[in-house]
């Protein structure tokens, strides 16, 4: 397994702030790696940074060894790495499986010179359907395909948010804590989903996440943030153990 996206002393400021203060990390493939710290450390401007929804005032981001910088997030998307976020925001009255169809990036029939032409696109949307209802499956949300996405529960959002990033074929997905708000044993559904779209599907993940106690199980990797600095990093045991993460964050050493 190698990396798959990187930082070199990436920073970002608002105004006299420093919430991201030249961090480099090195994430790699094929692995749920985690981060924590307190709020405000800096965790989703960091993944506010890594997926292009803010500019950075210094340092870059590599993805597959390009730098990406520069580049905005709906061509990140195209290279493979998309982001969900920490409230779900599905198109409240379509039904689950067409929030699933209106995120797919490559119908044919969207473009006005094909729109008219039904041969050109129909086989492509029978194949987004099929793909978008293997997913539903992949997720245990089939029973909901035609629900609206405004009758489902907290964690079922969530899960939505990661079909919807699957659908635009993303290698790598950057989440906003997942679990936050939902009741443990969907949280545990969840991370076991995360872990299967990891091992049978070759995904990576990089998420934030405050449900310590759920997560730890299933990381393979933590970064700990404190004051826009990477602070510890190593297998969760090790940093959830570490002085200057328990001072800064946890306040109980967790065993």
């Amino acid at each position: 397994m190698g990396i798959i996206l990187r930082t070199n002393n990436l920073t970002k400021r608002f105004g006299g702030l420093v919430a991201v203060n030249n961090v480099s990390m090195s994430v790699e493939e094929r692995r749920l790696s985690m981060i924590i710290g307190p709020n405000g450390s800096g965790k989703t401007t960091l993944i506010n940074c890594l997926s292009g929804f803010l500019k950075v005032d210094g340092g870059d981001v590599y993805y597959k060894d390009k730098n990406i910088t520069r580049i905005p997030p709906h061509r990140r998307v195209g290279m493979g790495l998309t982001r969900t976020f920490q409230i779900p925001s599905p198109f409240k009255k379509l039904s689950v499986l067409d929030n699933l169809l209106v995120s797919y990036r490559f119908n044919p029939g969207e473009k006005l010179i094909f729109s008219i032409f039904r041969n050109k696109w129909k086989k492509v949307e029978r194949d987004v359907v099929k793909k978008a209802l293997n997913i539903l499956k992949l997720l245990n949300l089939y029973h909901l395909k035609d629900a609206r996405a405004d009758t489902l529960s907290g964690g079922q959002l969530k899960l939505l948010e990661i079909g919807r990033a699957l659908m635009t074929e993303a290698e790598t997905i950057l989440m906003d804590e997942p679990v936050g708000g939902v009741n443990p044993t969907l949280a545990h559904e969840i991370f076991k989903h995360i872990r299967n779209l990891i091992e049978n599907y070759g995904k990576t993940f990089l998420i934030i996440e405050h449900r310590l106690e759920v997560a730890k199980e299933y990381v393979d990797h933590v970064y700990a943030m404190s004051m826009g600095r990477i602070i510890s990093e190593g297998d969760p045991d090790q940093v959830l153990n570490d002085p200057k993460v328990i001072e800064s964050y946890l306040g109980t050493v967790v065993v």
